[in-house]
């Protein structure tokens, strides 16, 4: 019976490797050589989710790759210092793009970043589209304007020069990065109802409302960009903003209906196996931000809302698990084993850090009735399946074992492909970080009382010791224990001068040009007038 057991689960294997990954990975890269068209992206018609207007333009935010394979998330966190995709034989290697994107050796004929591009600019297009096709009152398109004013942002933030298109079949030059950031700025401040933001500043004429449904754009939420967006200003256009970025930061702070979620938050463990006493029967503090279960978490601002059954795009399980942890939790399908964190990025955790228990699976697994889970596909027998933290190597032969797993967006029991799991783009804990950042930069001292005081903050719900004085370097090893696996990394690392170091299987690199990724050779080939970023 077992031997017919293991044929069975190779053959499953067999067809998760083949059909889950490999092949669709290649289905992504043959979609993306199909530009989506700058000066004409794709309409949304009037369809827009039922009775409510929005909810069509806010799928965008799935639609667009936040928390799936191959697009934005993939992008920004394989090409940090965070995470990788080892090549484990056939499996993974997948042409060569993601050993590229680790590397930062991509060109503009990059997979990723063809999915990446398109991604921002189809749901850039289907927001123009509802705004200029659909019965909205002023409170819905300046929401409808903030939101895509995010895109922008993100498109500004992976490519700098891109352009502007705000009508349906708009012809438009490409913008440099000021002119970028500018178009977000002003689109930002105008839903705000101000001029410029100041800690003295007035909100009061704001369209957007105040009401706290993290589904939606408040003005908190537009204010969460905004201070994201400034923080970055120097590495953007040269200039700094970053009194602008504290000012946003600590209007949010002092008058948001928000809180960190701590010791008093707490969910049921979906994941709980009931004969394993180590599983805990709650999710308590930082991990009930993130849990299947994490809606209406106090601090959420602004999130990404995902549904295993009516909203689906987020599959964290499959992109990380190795084939045989479908018995841990009992998962509807295989995973497929790819992403896993980087050993000198697991390592940077504290002793006693909850942060390094909540965000990484490591160590020997066990199935629901708490015995050892087998890897079934292994050539040595059928050994017990442990996660260690050390990679043995990017490619060809990586460990199939090999890597911590991501489980920051923790897993349910009997769970489908798509978690339930709401995905953070503004939160509390990023914009105590935001705020204790730029107001170091403003008065350059990272030891600043006001600066420690939020460090502080976010690291006594974590359980570890304050600390009395920083560097830069401690503040962005701080800032990445809280933000792992929420697409933040590579624009850190690139704010803190960073993002040409070498790390693992990463060179040292002889310039920046890789801060800004190639603009994808389709576009350039179409004749849409754009003009391929230096370097590539």
């Amino acid at each position: 019976m077992k031997s017919l057991f293991k044929t069975m689960l190779l053959a499953t294997i067999a067809s998760v490797v083949l059909f889950s990954c490999t092949d669709l990975d290649e289905e992504l890269v043959g979609d993306i050589t199909t530009a989506v068209s700058v000066d004409a992206p794709a309409s949304a018609g009037s369809g827009s989710g039922g009775g409510d207007a929005l909810a069509g333009a806010y799928a965008e935010l799935r639609n667009s790759g936040t928390a799936n394979h191959f697009g934005y998330f993939s992008l920004n966190g394989i090409a940090s210092d965070e995470m990788t995709i080892a090549a484990k034989g056939g499996d993974w290697y997948d042409g060569g793009v993601l050993i590229e994107v680790h590397q930062h050796t991509y060109s503009p004929t990059n997979g990723m970043v063809g999915s990446a591009w398109n991604g921002q600019y189809g749901a850039i297009g289907n927001i123009n589209d509802a705004i200029a096709n659909l019965d909205l009152d002023n409170s819905q398109i300046a929401q409808l304007k903030a939101l895509r004013a995010y895109f922008y942002w993100r498109l500004l933030d992976m490519f700098g020069s891109v352009k502007i298109v705000t009508t349906p079949g708009q012809s438009a030059t490409q913008s440099n990065p000021q002119q970028v950031f500018n178009f977000i700025e002003t689109e930002l401040l105008a839903t705000l109802g101000v001029s410029a933001i100041t800690a003295s500043m007035d909100l009061s004429s704001s369209p957007l409302g105040l009401e706290a449904n993290a589904y939606r754009i408040n003005r908190y939420a537009a204010l969460g960009i905004l201070s994201k967006l400034y923080l970055n200003s120097e590495a953007y256009t040269g200039v700094a903003k970053y009194q602008e970025a504290h000012d946003a930061a600590d209007y949010i702070i002092t008058n948001g209906p928000y809180s960190l979620s701590d010791s008093s938050v707490s969910v049921p463990n979906l994941g709980k196996r009931p004969a394993v006493d180590s599983d805990p029967n709650t999710l308590t503090g930082y991990a009930a931000v993130f849990a299947p279960n994490n809606q209406g978490n106090p601090e959420h601002i602004f999130t990404v809302n995902y549904d295993e059954a009516t909203a689906g795009g987020m599959n964290f399980a499959k992109m990380t698990l190795h084939y045989a942890s479908q018995f841990t939790w009992n998962f509807q399908d295989q995973p497929w084993n790819g992403y896993a964190a980087l050993e000198d990025f697991y390592n940077s955790y504290e002793a006693g850090d909850s942060r390094r228990a909540n965000n990484f699976i490591v160590g020997p697994q066990l199935d629901f009735g708490g015995s050892a889970v087998l890897d079934y596909a292994s050539d040595d027998g059928d050994p017990p399946l442990v996660y260690t933290p050390n990679i043995n190597e990017l490619q060809p032969n990586a460990l199939r074992e090999g890597g911590a797993r991501l489980g920051k967006f923790s897993f349910q029991q009997f769970g489908r492909p798509d978690q339930n799991n709401d995905f953070p783009i503004i939160r509390l804990g990023d914009v105590y970080l935001v705020r204790a950042e730029a107001k170091a930069r403003v008065v350059s001292n990272w030891s600043d009382a006001a600066t420690l005081a939020d460090v502080n903050a976010i690291r006594a719900r974590a359980g570890v010791s304050a600390m009395t004085s920083l560097t830069a370097a401690d503040f962005l090893a701080e800032r990445g224990r809280e933000m792992f696996q929420e697409t933040s990394r590579r624009t850190d690392l690139i704010r803190f001068g960073q993002w040409t170091s070498a790390w693992w299987e990463k060179p040292t690199e002889a310039d920046d040009h890789t801060a800004l990724f190639p603009i994808p050779f389709d576009q350039i080939q179409a004749g849409a007038g754009l003009t391929q970023n230096p370097g590539y």
